[in-house]
């Protein structure tokens, strides 16, 4: 009978996106409009804001995911690609390589190099991005799933501080925004801890921390600044 088990580190790639995505969109929206509305503007200029801030920072997000992603894959292609060639060419030499490897993990020599042997026989190139190069498909380079897992969850993120805003009365805008964000945030970093397998309070605790300070030094340069803006 097979033995199943299941792990959390197959949700690394997509995990990391969308929690940095929601993360972004919550704090730089919200802060964005606690700024604003710090400086004594209209609430439609602050609505405003809060909207171009989402289509802004969810392009922004979906861009720079894909680029900074686009670059990890194109690595992971060339090294492959060399190490293809280098099968081809000295299959040998890998084959040393490959059995040096796994007696570095404790194998004894003879072990070691029956494992290479069967592991090249089976697969070589899947072996050595595996085990030397530490490519793998579970965790390899997904840039337009990074994109748009970060596009995605930027703008459920910051149309919640809007959300906020359009329930509230303009006179407790910046108070209603903060206190809900910070909920957001903390919720936010729980399920992400909980979904990896971390602790629940610590993932909440310092999402939640660096929500609160980005949002209070955003309030304090719009206070600052506020009268060129009222």
């Amino acid at each position: 009978m097979r033995h199943f088990e299941f792990h959390k580190s197959h949700r690394i790639g997509w995990l990391r996106a969308a929690v940095l995505g929601a993360n972004d969109g919550i704090v730089s929206t919200a802060s964005l409009i606690i700024g604003v509305a710090a400086a004594h503007a209209s609430p439609d200029t602050i609505l405003l804001t809060g909207f171009a801030g989402l289509v802004a920072g969810a392009m922004s997000m979906a861009a720079g995911e894909y680029v900074s992603v686009s670059s990890q894959a194109d690595t992971e292609s060339a090294d492959l690609a060399k190490e293809s060639a280098e099968l081809m060419d000295e299959p040998e030499n890998e084959l040393k390589e490959l059995t040096g490897i796994y007696m570095a993990r404790g194998l004894q020599a003879e072990l070691a190099h029956q494992v290479a042997k069967a592991l090249t026989a089976h697969d070589a190139l899947g072996a050595h991005a595996r085990d030397e190069l530490g490519i793998s498909e579970m965790v390899s380079a997904k840039p337009l799933l990074a994109a748009l897992a970060s596009a995605g969850t930027f703008a459920v993120g910051a149309a919640l501080p809007l959300l906020a805003v359009i329930l509230s009365s303009p006179s407790m805008i910046v108070t209603t925004v903060a206190v809900s964000s910070l909920l957001f945030l903390a919720a936010l970093g729980g399920l992400a801890a909980k979904a990896g397998g971390a602790s629940l309070i610590i993932g909440a605790g310092r999402v939640a921390f660096w929500g609160a300070l980005a949002m209070l030094i955003t309030a304090m340069v719009g206070k600052w600044f506020g009268v060129a803006v009222a």
